[in-house]
């Protein structure tokens, strides 16, 4: 029996597979994986439907893994600071592991853990991302605040080699038993219903998609697909790398290895997502006010904002992606580029209400990646163009030239043939009078004008 006992606290690392937290804690001593169902997290409405079904998931898939190698996962509810360090005194266990976090939240639970735990709290960095936040810094700032100068020092950034899985787990005797896995998926049921085309969630899931993902033709095809809104060229890890069923630094070693032009232009999107944590990691307020400010005077119109939402707003490329994100809980990237333009910058209605809806949906919902890029968008952010307004009919001419993207998630325009389909308006009043789909919120034009006088411009 090793000596002492581990406590590896599992937030967004919910995998065996290169997890730094649970290969320290397993190295020298008992072990006892453990994730708390945070109190917070749900009232501050962190956990809606998708993320709570995907989320059940994972905590069953990472159980099974666990229990193959001797250990389990324990899983208590409550205020998770309280719980960890209860359960630390209760075992006497020597070192608490956690994963270094970037937002607000995570930073005050590392505070208060350290204030109740000491020494023997170990926090792990660059668990959640290829390269840890604060890793690269400019010349007297403590972040990067463009992505170009960044993704420079990124692309020659050491990162560590990816850990093995612990061959073998040792669990001590608990002073109390944990939740079974029906009562954890009972417990996040009730947080609704999900989206009926969501994601499986969990690491074997993850997984399988990751080596489908880099070891097939689909990762060489990225460069031309993955702006081909129809093609959904993407590879859809989002979701496991947003919960770390997928771990950001196996992945980013996978594309290495491979070394195709499709496997630059992958890493590339890893590189954002580091570039977004480090920002929230040295700005957590960001996730709620403009990282640079431009003195907008937002709109107030709810009927325009539920028009939004529910993918009524008569330009046929928006509302597939907005319905998109209701039936699946994901959207496409570009999508979402589009859908957020529309909204902060041809709607000029605030960022803020954009990025709540898409957390409330997103099952890859990410505080740092989900804000920051809303920010980026609506040219509060770090967009070197703040005022470039993406047009949703030129954006449709491009990455949906067919229209088969919007037929896919506008039934009401499925029998509008070819291109044509983005512009409803335009066909004959008998073909318009049989199609229920509303005409357009604001001419673009106008909506241009507007924003530009907003803006100053």
């Amino acid at each position: 029996m090793p000596d002492g006992v581990s406590i590896a606290l599992l937030t967004c690392d919910l995998r065996v597979h290169d997890n730094p937290v649970l290969h320290a804690a397993a190295r020298d001593t008992a072990t006892v994986p453990l994730f708390v169902l945070d109190d917070a997290v749900r009232e501050a409405g962190f956990v809606p439907p998708n993320r709570a079904a995907f989320l059940a998931d994972c905590l069953e898939d990472l159980d099974r893994s666990l229990r193959d190698r001797g250990g389990s996962l324990l899983v208590l509810a409550g205020d998770a600071v309280e719980q960890t360090a209860r359960l630390a005194d209760a075992l006497g266990a020597a070192r608490v592991h956690l994963a270094e976090g970037v937002s607000g939240f995570a930073q005050h639970r590392e505070q208060r853990l350290r204030a109740l735990l000491g020494p023997r709290l170990t926090i792990h960095q660059a668990v959640a991302t290829t390269v840890a936040p604060g890793a690269l810094l400019p010349g007297g700032r403590d972040h990067y605040a463009v992505f170009g100068a960044y993704h420079r020092r990124w692309l020659l950034a050491e990162r560590r080699a990816p850990l093995p899985v612990p061959r073998k787990l040792t669990v001590p005797q608990l002073p109390w038993p944990g939740l079974e896995q029906a009562e954890v998926r009972a417990r996040l049921a009730a947080a609704g219903r999900p989206a009926p085309g969501l994601l499986p969630g969990g690491e074997s899931q993850g997984r399988r998609r990751l080596r489908s993902w880099v070891g097939s033709n689909a990762v060489a095809a990225y460069p031309e697909l993955q702006d081909d809104l129809a093609a959904d060229g993407t590879s859809r890890l989002s979701p496991y790398l947003h919960f770390g069923c997928v771990s950001a630094t196996e992945a980013a070693h996978r594309a290495t290895k491979e070394g195709s032009p499709g496997a630059e232009a992958f890493l590339r999107q890893l590189a954002w997502r580091d570039f977004h944590h480090q920002l929230l990691a040295a700005r957590p307020d960001c996730a709620r006010a403009d990282y640079r400010p431009r003195q907008d005077h937002w709109r107030s119109a709810p009927a325009e904002l539920e028009a939004w939402r529910a993918g009524r707003t008569g330009y046929p490329l928006v509302d597939a992606g907005m319905r998109q994100l209701l039936h699946e809980g994901w959207m496409h990237n570009r999508a979402r580029m589009i859908t957020a333009s529309f909204l902060s910058k041809t709607l000029y209605l605030d960022w803020r209400a954009g990025a709540e809806h898409f957390l409330r949906h997103l099952v890859d919902g990410d505080v740092a990646n989900n804000q920051l890029n809303w920010q980026w968008v609506a040219g509060t952010g770090t967009d070197t163009r703040p005022n470039r307004v993406l047009n949703p009919l030129r954006q449709a001419d491009r990455f949906d030239p067919r229209g088969d993207y919007v037929r896919r998630w506008v039934p009401e325009l499925a029998a509008v043939a070819g291109p044509a389909v983005h512009r409803p308006w335009e066909l004959d009043a008998a073909e318009r009078a049989r199609l229920d789909y509303p005409e357009p919120l604001v001419a673009l034009d106008a909506a241009l004008t507007r924003f530009r006088l907003a803006r100053g411009l």
